[in-house]
């Protein structure tokens, strides 16, 4: 059996380390942010070419307090894809305001740019790109649209830690980034937790208030705020993590080639990043037309696949009530039908690759190079 997901794998290469942090915050008797955290989030907006960065207690909160930050409330609208996990588009909920959806590029599968402006209202306050797999939005027509109109951008970098455009950090170029350390994340903690980036001194103090209960001081509350704090166990394994990200995310990028080299003489759609893109590959996701047959075969032959997303939020039953024009998004619908996730982490060994895309190959009738 090859599994979709190993995580357990890359807990054996760090276990000693994990350890001796954990014991670290054990017996420092702080366990709430504190300085474990700290010294993440220092680290984090280094590598993220950011100012600042508030540790939170998951991705969906990220959002939340970002969206907050920027000023989003009841009556405003946030323009964002529906080819997305649903708490991008429940935090936009979350704060109060309408999501506007627009649809994906056909080849990079994240935001079309071409379509934003054509979604703005006078209502419109965000617009939030979703770096889709670990590959980051068309960055700057998005920028260009946003600051001729006034509105802020929020990047939901939560699949993309590490990734770049043109040279520049997912989470550094809109005015907030935010980021999701779920366990199966390229980063991930052992739990939950999540992260909002930004070079704005003004957005990272609005943050760091609403996360801790609105408190400038201990009981001395001067905004409501939420509970959205990091745990320091978190904070500490991200930390000895942050050691490995850059070799990590090297080797996804190396099985990344390995099934562009092998699945090459297929029909499949694979990702295709521009030359100007760093794709960090959280997800290896292929447009398959014959999507449940492939998963089924796969399954059958020992391979375990994933689906990212089987159903566009659009689509979903909890978010039926938001109107969207019947037929507006035809290529995320496309790819809901098609995307198919083969597995890919850094400990998948080369051999196991080629076993995937044979497999793959012989469901599609083909062969694999």
């Amino acid at each position: 059996m090859i599994p979709f997901l190993d995580l357990k794998a890359q807990y054996r290469q760090i276990k000693p380390q994990v350890a001796e942090a954990v014991m670290r915050v054990l017996e420092s008797g702080q366990f709430v942010l504190g300085p474990e955290v700290e010294a993440f989030e220092e680290r984090f907006a280094d590598y993220c070419d950011a100012r600042h960065c508030c540790a939170v207690n998951s991705g969906t909160s990220a959002l939340h307090l970002a969206l907050l930050a920027a000023g989003v409330g009841p009556g405003d609208e946030v323009i964002t894809v529906s080819m997305t996990f649903v708490a991008t588009v429940a935090s936009i909920l979350y704060s109060g305001a309408r999501p506007v959806y627009v649809d994906v590029d056909p080849v990079t599968w994240t935001m079309d740019p071409a379509l934003i402006e054509a979604a703005i209202t006078p209502r419109t306050k965000v617009i939030l790109p979703v770096h889709l797999h670990g590959l980051m939005a068309d960055m700057d027509p998005i920028m260009d649209i946003a600051r001729r109109h006034g509105l802020t951008v929020i990047e939901d970098a939560a699949q993309a830690h590490g990734a770049e455009y043109k040279g520049r950090r997912a989470g550094s170029i809109g005015d907030l980034g935010c980021f999701s350390f779920y366990p199966g994340k390229n980063l991930g903690a052992y739990g939950e937790g999540g992260a909002v980036v930004t070079s704005r001194p003004e957005l990272a103090r609005r943050v760091a208030l609403l996360r801790d209960w609105g408190q400038e001081s201990k009981y001395h509350h001067v905004v409501a705020g939420y509970n959205y704090r990091m745990d320091a166990i978190q904070g500490a394994i991200l930390n000895v993590k942050m050691d490995y990200i850059e070799d990590w995310t090297e080797a996804r990028r190396m099985v990344a080639r390995r099934y562009d080299q092998l699945l090459a003489s297929t029909p499949l759609m694979r990702p295709s990043p521009p030359a100007h893109s760093r794709h960090v590959y959280h997800v290896y996701a292929i447009a398959c037309p014959r999507r449940d047959d492939a998963a089924k075969a796969l399954q059958a032959a020992g391979v375990g696949v994933g689906i990212h997303y089987p159903i566009p939020v659009h689509r979903q039953k909890a978010y039926a009530a938001i109107h969207v024009e019947p037929g507006s998004l035809p290529e995320t619908e496309r790819l809901a039908r098609e995307f198919l996730s083969l597995p890919i982490y850094p400990e998948l060994a080369s051999e196991q690759a080629a076993e995937v895309a044979g497999a793959l190959a012989e469901v599609m009738g083909a062969e694999a190079a």
